[in-house]
């Protein structure tokens, strides 16, 4: 089983509670965490982190309330038997391209955000890069 080690960016404007919802729903998405698996008491992360133990608390709440996890009264906190979120089977292949382009935008310059805006657009706009070979291959 791997040791579930959450990260929080303070300069972010993403709410604590939410980054911590954010990184369980990507790690079970993942394949990371699965069902049944244990995440930290709420001390462990707050001794971690140094956060607020209502803003953890909040974060395992949300998360129960999206069927991701269970909790159980004096033995922990548990992914669900079955999360909304199905684990992806090709995400390991798709991450080592993707980690690779990021590690190229940031070689190049950009910042987090400006990564985070890239991939929204793509996400959002996947025409637009075929629009773009299109105007640059049809006029001749």
């Amino acid at each position: 089983m791997e040791v579930i080690v959450f990260r929080i960016d303070a300069g972010s404007d993403v709410p604590i509670y939410r980054q911590l919802v954010q990184q369980v729903r990507r790690d079970v998405m993942l394949g990371r965490l699965r069902p049944g698996d244990q995440l930290p008491s709420v001390k462990e992360v707050v001794a971690a982190l140094s956060v607020n133990p209502n803003t953890v608390v909040k974060a395992f709440s949300e998360l129960e309330h999206q069927g991701m996890v269970v909790r159980r009264q004096g033995v922990g906190t548990f992914v669900a038997a079955a999360p909304p979120l199905a684990s992806l089977a090709m995400a390991p292949k798709l991450l080592a391209p993707l980690a690779r382009w990021v590690d190229r935008a940031r070689q190049d310059g950009l910042s987090a955000e400006q990564i985070r805006m890239l991939l929204d657009v793509a996400l959002d706009e996947p025409a637009a890069g075929e629009d773009d070979r299109d105007a640059a291959g049809g006029a001749a």
